[in-house]
């Protein structure tokens, strides 16, 4: 299908009609935003899920496809924000799953399942310990508080931009207004929510991504105070960003000099990446790595693996790493078998197939229709950058024009494909269990917003 545009329509008028469109797909939807707002908080179970024009109530889901309560069927390329790799009623998962809860969904012991999934995460990430944990911000929780413990300091760098959970430690600078960053070269602390302490927020040291020098400065101007740094690898809260050749290694190399850690928040990028994430794709191994999304093949599951200095200090009691679902049987149950039989050689081979077909078909009608954007593909993982100019920081991805992101999402969705909402923020997910087919559909929609950046373009 076409998209008509006039002359005296503007982007505006399109994402208002698209939203409309979307609003009048699904009014069983609208109706539980009503039911849900008389016990629900804000009438949902998380705020990311408040998107406009108005959240999606799910049905279930099948294979590679989801469906809303309004009987509307999609192809799900949201992915639970990048845990169902293994798509939906996969059935190995289905398999371990079941049979687990037939022998015990809890017992706050361990089981022999969570040995298997250790041996596999050392082997993978070349880590020699692991603990688990039940969330991404549990994992990035427990490594804050490792690096402090091990190094008796108390301050920690952060990149500007990425997000590492709803921990205070780590709640400063996610996705803050171009008016409240500051400087470049010394970038405000700016509260990621209400409710974070002004003393947390001081002991942390913002840096832009991929700036071995701002890192440098930190550490010199703090010198003997640095605990340590936590960043994404490659950064997706604000797209896909990744690191530049030396940087990651760079990292590693001025950390160590001056007696700080380093950690990778893997929970995005590990496994969605390839079979040993970002550690894996660049070899840099950090001190601490922090997994969790795709980890579990659906079911919620968290793991912090480190070096034998880090790990020691679990092992030892010096940190307690404690949690009541750690290593829960059910968990450790689905993570073996998403690691056995789902994220293995075939199913990433099948991931880059399909990211390929992907990649050139959205290439093919940015150049068809003469648009200076750019697809940024890694893994399984990918998203559009809605911009000419290189993307090396969130800085430079505030100057991205959110609404292509946002009309993006509304003729995806609207045309039977899911993505997450936040258009230029988030990415496309793609699972073993989708088809050439749905990766077609997923080219043909975004040949419509083309046809219409390609209008204004040469209106402009």
């Amino acid at each position: 299908m076409s998209i008509s545009v006039t002359t005296d329509e503007t982007i505006d008028a399109i994402i208002d009609s698209e939203s409309e469109k979307f609003v009048q797909r699904q009014p069983r939807s609208t109706a539980m935003i009503a039911d849900a707002a008389r016990s629900l908080a804000g009438g949902a179970t998380s705020n990311w899920q408040i998107a406009q024009p108005q959240a999606v109530w799910m049905s279930h889901g099948q294979g590679s496809h989801v469906f809303d309560v309004d009987g509307n069927e999609y192809v799900d390329m949201h992915g639970g924000y990048g845990a169902a790799i293994a798509g939906h009623g996969h059935p190995a998962i289905v398999e371990a799953v079941s049979r687990q809860v037939a022998r015990g969904t809890h017992f706050a012991q361990p089981t022999e399942d969570a040995i298997w999934v250790a041996e596999e995460l050392k082997r993978r990430f070349g880590l020699p310990l692991w603990r688990f944990a039940n969330s991404g911000t549990e994992a990035t929780m427990d490594a804050i508080h490792l690096m402090r413990a091990l190094t008796e300091r108390d301050l920690v760098i952060k990149v500007e931009g990425c997000y590492h959970g709803h921990h205070d430690s780590v709640q400063v600078s996610v996705l803050p207004e171009p008016e409240d960053v500051g400087p470049a070269d010394a970038p405000h602390n700016v509260p990621g929510n209400s409710g974070i302490p002004g003393a947390i927020m001081d002991l942390i040291v913002v840096v832009p991504f991929n700036d071995l020098g701002a890192v440098e400065r930190a550490l010199a101007t703090h010198r003997g105070r640095i605990a340590g740094m936590i960043l994404e690898p490659i950064m997706m809260n604000a797209g896909i960003i990744p690191p530049e050749d030396g940087y990651l290694a760079g990292l590693k190399e001025l950390l160590h000099a001056e007696g700080a850690y380093l950690t990778f928040d893997e929970v995005k990028t590990g496994f969605t990446t390839g079979p040993a994430g970002a550690t894996g794709r660049y070899g840099v191994t950090p001190d601490i790595v922090c997994l969790a999304k795709a980890l579990g093949g659906g079911i919620s599951v968290a793991a912090i693996g480190g070096i034998e200095e880090v790990m020691s200090a679990i092992a030892d009691g010096r940190y307690e790493q404690v949690g009541t679902f750690n290593g829960n049987p059910l968990a450790m149950a689905a993570t073996r078998a998403n690691l056995t039989h789902v994220i293995n050689s075939a199913g990433y081979a099948r991931l880059d197939a399909l990211a390929t077909l992907a990649k050139k078909g959205f290439e093919r009608h940015i150049a068809a229709a003469g648009l200076p954007w750019r697809v940024v593909s890694v893994g399984a993982k990918g998203c559009v950058a809605f911009t000419g100019s290189p993307v090396r920081n969130y800085r430079d991805f505030l100057e991205v024009d959110d609404r292509w992101g946002n009309l993006h999402w509304l003729l995806q969705h609207n045309g039977g494909v899911f993505l997450p909402p936040w258009g230029k923020v988030e990415q496309w997910l793609l699972s073993v269990q989708h088809t050439d087919a749905d990766v077609e559909l997923l080219i043909a929609n975004f040949g419509k917003l083309t046809e219409v950046a390609g209008h204004h373009a040469g209106e402009a």
